[in-house]
């Protein structure tokens, strides 16, 4: 579902004072919300924080139980043949978990349509707020947590995505424990839906703005006949290169010519 309506945002300056709001890039917001992709980049996000290592041993990997308990008749007890078998107290367990891998591959596209649909949810909910710079001369808790107080985030679960990695801001924001510091383009779905507020550095859209895909004036069939002109062009001076550089052909006499000229020769000297 996706409605053709700009998005505005709060804006603040570096030091949390508010400002004009800001209109957010259109291409990025443009209302686009695909509720099956969110979901299944969450679910793969998810499942690929599992470490898969659980496990446990069957029968030939328990210590102990080589010998054969007792012998097989005589003595009036099921036969057995290993005190580690599965139904013996200590054996070998039966379809046990296995170390294994829980990693789910999801395909670039779709990973970029579940981000943008969680950009727009957010932006639908005047949730994203825009701040000139982020950044502190050393790491302090204190900063992080008046700047998010400034803005409105005190008591809400704060994503602030930064431009660029910028360490002293990281290391101010980990103690908090609804604050959550990620660089703009290492940003996923699930920290945008675990958010109720995302505070995105103005350099960082900006950049998404201007390389966010392919310009629209490279599209379209006056774009298509101008490459093929091109094509044609480089081509035609490739062959002419080509050509000045091969040398000029010379017609060397073969055999057959050569001996009909001594044939002729031959015969105006009998004359």
């Amino acid at each position: 579902m996706a409605d053709t309506q700009t998005y505005q945002a709060l804006a603040f300056t570096a030091k949390g004072t508010s400002r004009d709001r800001v209109t957010l890039p259109a291409d990025l917001f443009d209302g686009t919300v695909h509720v099956p992709a969110m979901h299944q980049a969450v679910k793969a996000y998810l499942a690929n924080q599992r470490q898969g290592t659980a496990a446990t041993k069957i029968r030939k990997f328990v210590v102990g139980g080589n010998q054969k308990p007792w012998k097989q008749k005589g003595t009036g007890r099921a036969r057995a043949g290993s005190t580690r078998a599965p139904h013996w107290v200590g054996g070998g367990t039966v379809f046990g978990p296995t170390p294994r891998s829980y990693a789910q591959y999801v395909p670039r596209q779709v990973r970029a349509l579940a981000r943008k649909s969680a950009l727009n949810a957010r932006a639908r909910e005047n949730a994203i707020v825009v701040i000139d710079m982020i950044d502190f001369d050393s790491p302090k808790t204190k900063l992080m947590k008046a700047l998010v107080d400034r803005v409105g985030g005190g008591d809400k679960k704060v994503l602030v995505l930064t431009h660029g990695a910028k360490e002293n801001v990281f290391r101010s924001g980990r103690n908090l424990p609804n604050v959550h510091v990620l660089p703009y383009a290492d940003v996923s779905t699930y920290h945008l839906l675990w958010s109720e507020m995302v505070l995105i550095e103005e350099a960082a859209l900006s950049v998404v703005e201007g390389t966010s895909g392919p310009q629209t004036a490279d599209r379209g069939p006056q774009a298509a006949a101008k490459k093929s002109s091109m094509k044609a062009t480089a081509k035609a001076e490739k062959k002419s290169a080509t050509a000045a550089k091969k040398p000029a052909k010379t017609s060397k006499p073969t055999v057959r010519t050569a001996k009909k000229t001594a044939k002729k020769t031959a015969k105006k000297k009998g004359t």
